[in-house]
């Protein structure tokens, strides 16, 4: 996973920004503090707050704990039996008169039965999650999420094909490719967005704690979307360059400011910032030294 250097007036200042550039929430990334921030006379910032900061890379729980959970699982299980087995045995003794308890010998305790989830439970080397306990490759993953891409656009009533592009060594991109696919993009993308999460987690069900990124794009959404926020952000820095006041955008999702930020950061005399929570979180651009 590469990782990005962000800078800040504050320590979280500089983690927004950098789940701004990496496109994820705080929970899928990891973070390394370089620097903190420091002041100056009459309060000013001297020098900014700066972190190191990556999306957290995902790994299989190790097969030692998954045995350790069963073997629990099934000593609860033996000792519900046990009590079982001991709760109705003095019943059936007070059952029985003397003299039945003489003339009958006494019978043998029926084994008790195992509980039918225990039956069906998986063989060690089987993960709970549905896993296999081995690591699966990003190549691996991405067939898999091929797959049920296929599944989704035939479960919709659409013709389409699904490419696979690699978008370095720990992403892929699945491209989902045909006509009249409006309906898997929905207002503003978000139908995408929540369609990349849904395979997302398939794959993972599937893998287990898959490692890697995938990405999911629709009848090439994605580029034109990047292509147009471009345009947009560098009008938007000619008008904060032309009043040299800061310019606050609409909300937008983690995705599309990180297109705004990347634009930016390429344009000389200006920076970016973000304010607000998700999902009204905004992207600010502002001169430098502002």
């Amino acid at each position: 996973m590469e990782w990005v250097e962000t800078t800040g007036r504050t320590i979280e200042e500089a983690k927004d920004a950098a789940l701004d550039q990496l496109g994820v929430d705080e929970q899928d990334a990891e973070f390394e503090i370089v620097e903190d921030a420091k002041l100056g006379l009459f309060g000013r910032i001297r020098t900014e707050a700066r972190v190191r900061a990556r999306v957290q890379p995902k790994r299989p729980r190790p097969k030692d704990e998954r045995r350790d959970r069963r073997r629990r699982g099934e000593g609860r299980a033996e000792s519900r039996a046990d009590g079982e087995a001991s709760a109705t045995a003095p019943r059936e003794a007070k059952m029985k008169t003397p003299a039945e308890a003489q003339a009958r010998p006494p019978r043998a305790q029926p084994q008790p039965r195992r509980p039918a989830d225990e039956q069906r439970r998986p063989k060690p080397d089987t993960a709970e999650d549905g896993g296999t306990g081995v690591e699966v490759s990003l190549s691996e993953q991405a067939e898999s999420a091929r797959t049920f891409l296929l599944g989704l656009v035939e479960q919709f009533g659409m013709h389409g094909d699904v490419q696979i592009a690699e978008v370095d060594e720990d992403t892929v991109e699945l491209q989902v490719t045909g006509s009249d696919l409006g309906l898997l993009i929905g207002p503003k993308g978000q139908t995408l967005q929540a369609i990349q999460e849904l395979t997302r987690s398939a794959v993972q069900r599937h893998a287990g704690g898959a490692s890697g990124r995938l990405l999911v794009d629709v009848a090439g959404y994605r580029q034109k979307r990047r292509v147009a926020l471009e345009a947009f952000t560098r009008q938007q820095v000619l008008r904060v360059q032309a009043s040299g006041s800061r310019l606050v955008l609409e909300p937008m999702s983690p995705a599309d400011r990180k297109v705004v930020h990347d634009t930016v950061n390429g344009i000389d005399g200006v920076r970016t910032t973000s304010e607000g929570e998700e999902p009204r979180r905004r992207v600010v651009i502002m001169p430098d030294g502002d």
